[in-house]
């Protein structure tokens, strides 16, 4: 049985927030929240219509991208002693490209690059058949975190409607520090009252 409290199913089960009082839950619910329905751990996988989170192997197979018809990458593991891919790596596939130079470390702040990545996503769902693959070195922690973030900010989705959403799909696990960067992120957007 969950430990999961009450407050946090009560989160879970409204599809509308205003049928109930929404508050950020402590980190380790959300962290919870990840394994009750476990998804893939493939090198790449749809998490949400034509948002993909994968890997540094996925990242580096252009077969695969163009077989996809991946439009755009969103690197969250870019430079020189992550995953250096690069807007040349692609150049020959017409994907356009965008790297965040970020550490899997909890006291890494990832969250001065949530605006610009969310950005990047919302650009590349906005272009016509446009797809967009998102990564890391293991897709687990870097780029779940940038897509949360992305689906709270353009999407108005909660922490945890977010979570639940990309969960489904493939198991992510953002570090502990990505994830109170997180917390900030809905606390800040549920107090604003609105996303950006």
């Amino acid at each position: 049985k969950s430990n999961l409290s009450k407050q946090t199913f009560d989160c879970l089960g409204c599809a509308d927030m205003s049928e109930s009082r929404y508050e950020t839950p402590p980190a380790s619910e959300l962290q919870r929240l990840l394994w009750i329905k476990p998804g893939t751990s493939g090198h790449l996988d749809e998490v949400q219509p034509r948002i993909y989170i994968g890997d540094m192997y996925a990242a580096k197979d252009k077969h695969l991208l163009r077989s996809l018809n991946i439009t755009h990458v969103l690197n969250a593991a870019d430079g020189k002693y992550n995953v250096n891919t690069g807007a040349s790596y692609y150049r020959d596939t017409g994907i356009t490209y965008h790297g965040v130079e970020a550490f899997d470390m909890p006291s890494f702040d990832l969250s001065p690059f949530f605006y610009s990545a969310a950005k990047f996503i919302k650009n590349a769902l906005s272009t016509p058949g446009g797809k967009v693959f998102v990564h890391c070195a293991m897709g687990l922690s870097r780029s779940s975190t940038l897509v949360l973030a992305y689906l709270m900010i353009h999407e108005n989705k909660t922490l945890v409607d977010a979570i639940k959403a990309v969960a489904e799909h493939r198991n992510v696990c953002p570090n502990t520090g990505f994830m109170e960067q997180l917390r900030q992120l809905d606390k800040q957007l549920h107090y604003q009252g609105s996303a950006v």
